[in-house]
């Protein structure tokens, strides 16, 4: 992917802003800016929106059917260590992948 160019105009403040951050985070000022822009151009899914990060109980898990409920929605899931469900343990998200949610048990 070829790199594109442009101009940015900031004030002297916002500059100072930007800069101090960069540094603070180890980056240049124009490669602080280009992370800051990818993070916020990232496209999100409801569920990963919504989901990630959220605890189920382990109840929510059908392993019969091989589906998760949450939140009233059916999803299929991957437990992320590959270890039996617990049906009286608690599941955190950690992703979504079209409808396969990824779930690790809260230890």
């Amino acid at each position: 992917m070829a790199d594109k160019k442009f101009l940015l105009r900031l004030d002297e403040d916002l500059y100072q802003k930007v800069a101090k951050r960069a540094e603070a985070d180890n980056r240049s000022v124009n490669k602080y800016i280009v992370h800051l822009l990818q993070n916020n151009t990232k496209e999100t899914t409801f569920e990963n929106r919504q989901f990630v990060g959220q605890t189920i109980k382990g109840s929510d898990i059908l392993t019969e059917s091989g589906l998760v409920n949450v939140s009233g929605i059916y999803y299929r899931y991957i437990i992320a260590d590959s270890t039996q469900v617990d049906p009286t343990g608690l599941y955190t998200i950690l992703g979504a992948t079209g409808n396969i949610l990824t779930l690790q048990q809260v230890k």
